[in-house]
């Protein structure tokens, strides 16, 4: 059988989640503090930019039954369908299974370091499996041969698949229904192979650059793995700003490792703009994608040619002008449990800023990376605030792992369905686990008042990492 989580791991995940919502007022709070005064826009932290896509219906499944310390419980396993924003259609299958998927939800492509798979030591397997089993090999008798099936059709095999996958990214026993699907996941966690993350079908480094009037403000480097990409200054931005190159000639269209600027004439105020990259791609089989609205994380398992985009900011001063020049971007980094807020300071004078009550200071033609530690599944609003009235406003939820106990599947209510629960309100972060609690002789009374408590350390003491340890998982067997 595949390997199976003990009753106290499961106990700990649900805990961070409990901690997450006593903490999110708190945190939201700090957040409200900081950004007291005028408004400032809301703003959600930068992915590397590709694809957009919206969630449909698992559209090929089969049975599996689920083990997880000592429980079982029924999921219907296999591929889910995204339609992308501009055009294209991708298949994927989930790497979040206690989690709800949520039709009609938007999501992003992100690298694994933005998902739960960024210290899962075998997410390069779980990439070796989408890799050599369907939709990928659509020779059902060979890959059937391979695995010693007797047949497989696209159910048993989309099934199989997927329980492999869980195995892997959910650290849970996964058993299909079907015999020739057993023996194919059985198959896939003996052969997979560690393998690297796939690159970002498009994405723009860095995402925000700063300079004066009458320079050439970036560089802004191109990653794609598209031919061609075309490049296009967003509508609104003052007259006679373009995208150029080194040189100063006017790009349109660019390919793999292009460098843009900003060209800003001389006699422009100081202002903001940015550009957009838009490519025809395939999006590498393996890159996660991820909601903001807590709907089951996915990864890449099939793909057309598909609409990416990526968008890079310039903020400038007037040509004249003397003084600190700031680009301010932000970024999830799941694997220090927070977001990064990045300024860099183009001018000639120092650039401080606040942050949540602390101020940070750089030197001009520096840049500086402050990490926000946050809870998992914690919402969030930072604003970043400077001389001259400059105020930038971050907003999102963290959501970095698998959901542990919240909205665990059953035979009734299967966290994996053959309709994805409509899009809406998420899941509730805390749920009723008190018989698990009743074992070990205490109650959720006592567990809130445990967070409670957690809650006031965090808020003291800036921040607390709760780090979930995760075991590798064994190859199934085949019976």
């Amino acid at each position: 059988m595949f390997g199976e989580a003990t009753a106290s791991n499961r106990r700990r995940r649900t805990a961070r989640r409990l901690a997450a919502a006593v903490l999110a007022p708190s945190l939201l709070a700090a957040g409200a503090l900081a950004g007291a005064g005028p408004a400032a826009a809301g703003e959600q932290p930068r992915s590397p930019g590709g694809a957009a896509a919206t969630l449909g219906r698992l559209t090929v499944h089969d049975a599996v039954t689920i083990s997880d310390a000592g429980e079982e419980w029924k999921a219907e396993a296999g591929l889910f369908e995204m339609t992308v924003t501009g055009g294209g259609t991708l298949q994927s299958y989930s790497i979040d299974l206690r989690t709800p998927a949520r039709e009609g939800t938007t999501y992003k492509e992100v690298g694994w370091e933005q998902s739960s798979l960024h210290k899962n030591k075998n997410a390069g397997r779980i990439r070796w499996i989408l890799e050599h089993s369907y939709p990928q090999v659509n020779d059902l008798a060979a890959l059937a041969k391979s695995a010693g099936a007797e047949s497989l059709d696209n159910r048993t095999a989309a099934a199989g698949t997927q329980a492999a996958i869980w195995s892997l990214s959910d650290d849970v026993g996964a058993r299909p229904a079907d015999p020739d699907a057993r023996k194919l996941a059985a198959y896939l966690g003996r052969a997979a192979k560690d393998t690297r993350q796939p690159p970002a079908s498009l994405a723009l480094d860095p995402p925000a650059v700063a300079g004066r009037a009458g320079e050439r403000v970036g560089p802004v480097t191109v990653r794609t793995g598209a031919d061609r990409a075309t490049v296009q200054v967003t509508a609104g931005a003052p007259l006679g700003v373009r995208a150029v190159d080194k040189d100063g000639k006017t790009v349109k269209d660019v390919g793999d490792g292009a460098r843009l600027y900003f060209d800003i004439p001389a006699d422009t105020p100081g202002g903001t703009t940015a550009l957009t990259v838009q490519a025809d791609a395939r999006v590498p089989i393996g890159r996660a994608f991820v909601s903001d609205t807590h709907s089951q994380t996915q990864i890449l398992a099939g793909a057309s040619t598909s609409t990416v985009t990526a968008e890079a900011t310039a903020t400038w001063a007037a040509a004249k002008a003397s003084g600190a020049v700031p680009a301010l971007s932000a970024t999830k980094n799941c694997t220090r449990s927070g977001v990064d807020i990045t300024a860099a300071n183009a001018g000639d004078a120092p650039f401080s800023f606040e942050l949540l009550g602390s101020r940070y200071t750089i030197a001009a033609g520096k840049s500086r990376t402050v990490t926000i530690p946050l809870q998992e599944d914690q919402a969030y609003d930072l604003t970043v605030s400077g001389p001259g009235g400059l105020r930038k406003n971050f907003t999102g939820v963290l959501d970095c792992e698998t959901a542990g106990t919240v909205a665990i599947g059953t035979a009734d209510a299967p966290a994996n369905r053959p309709t994805p629960a409509t899009a809406g309100k998420p899941t509730p972060l805390v749920t009723a686990d008190d018989e698990n609690l009743a074992a070990t002789g205490g109650s959720a009374a006592t567990a809130m008042i445990g967070y409670l408590a957690l809650g006031m350390v965090v808020l003291g003491g800036g921040a607390v990492f709760l780090l979930r340890k995760k075991k590798p998982v064994p190859a199934p067997d085949e019976d």
